[in-house]
């Protein structure tokens, strides 16, 4: 009897060794698996870099939206913007239902802007997104309209990016508004105004424009130098000459397909200064 209890007493003390055995294999299985998901995130040459707080004094890179058209064809646009020695952010094709690509993120830097300038910047491509949209351009004489569907995806892309950016309305230029000595798109037929009326981009004070006329046509024209220095005052890169050279002619013409479309030769007339006082 004596016997019997003594082997019951020794198998429940073995039975309780082996769960602390156990409990300790399962201690340091746990503790080798923690050591392996940690040596599993190292990488040789790496950081530990801590990203849970953000300063409030940051704004986003992107300073300007660049439109284009292409002159060419949806696929050919496409293959173009792709495989060539140019690029952009976002290609709208002139689809019944027009197709948005975007083929370079927004966080990189796309080849679209070329020699270019706006107020204090230049290099316009370090700071802005392209978009290019597929227009044939000039045709012979005349110019290829924009579908209204086109315009329509193109304004929900562009107020969808302003609102991210925090893109200043003045931001908003054609390509030939930064380089107005080598460009003409997105053309005189591209609607400024209708986008404007959107609240996309910037546009001029009419009735105030009509009030400038008024003082032009009883005082007449200003001189050059202020012709040139209000196009830098609105972001054109004038030229200082102080004359109606071939360089201020261009400015002007790609001023005027901006906000005065119905005639771009390039002259300052009464109108074309008048619009020019008006925008802010």
């Amino acid at each position: 009897m004596i016997f019997q209890l003594f082997r019951r007493l020794a198998r429940a003390a073995r039975q309780r060794r082996g769960m602390a055995i156990d409990r300790a294999h399962a201690c340091a299985a746990l503790a080798a698996l923690a050591l392996l998901a940690g040596c599993s995130a190292y990488r040789p040459g790496g950081l530990d870099i801590d990203r849970s707080k953000q300063a409030v004094s940051q704004n986003s890179r992107v300073e300007f939206i660049v439109l284009h058209y292409t002159s060419a064809s949806n696929d050919t646009s496409l293959k173009i913007l792709t495989e060539r020695n140019v690029s952009s952010h976002y290609l709208i094709t002139d689809h019944p239902a027009p197709r948005v690509y975007q083929l370079v993120d927004e966080n990189r830097r796309a080849w679209h802007a070329g020699v270019s300038a706006w107020y204090n910047s230049s290099n316009l491509n370090s700071a802005s997104i392209g978009i290019e949209i597929v227009n044939p351009g000039r045709r012979g004489d005349g110019w290829a309209p924009y579908p209204p569907r086109q315009i329509q995806v193109l304004a929900i892309l562009l107020k969808d990016i302003i609102a991210r950016h925090q893109i200043k309305p003045f931001n908003v230029v054609g390509h030939s508004d930064i380089a107005p000595q080598r460009k003409t798109d997105p053309g005189p037929l591209f609607p400024w105004k209708a986008l404007a009326e959107q609240g996309i981009g910037r546009w001029y004070d009419e009735n105030l424009a009509r009030r400038f006329l008024a003082e032009f046509a009883a005082q007449g024209l200003p001189d050059m130098v202020w012709v040139q220095k209000e196009l830098r005052r609105v972001g054109y890169a004038a030229p200082e000459t102080g004359m109606l050279d071939k360089a201020t002619r261009n400015v002007l013409a790609a001023f005027q397909m901006h906000y005065r479309p119905r005639s771009y030769d390039g002259n300052p007339d009464a109108e074309t200064l008048a619009i020019l006082k008006a925008l802010p």
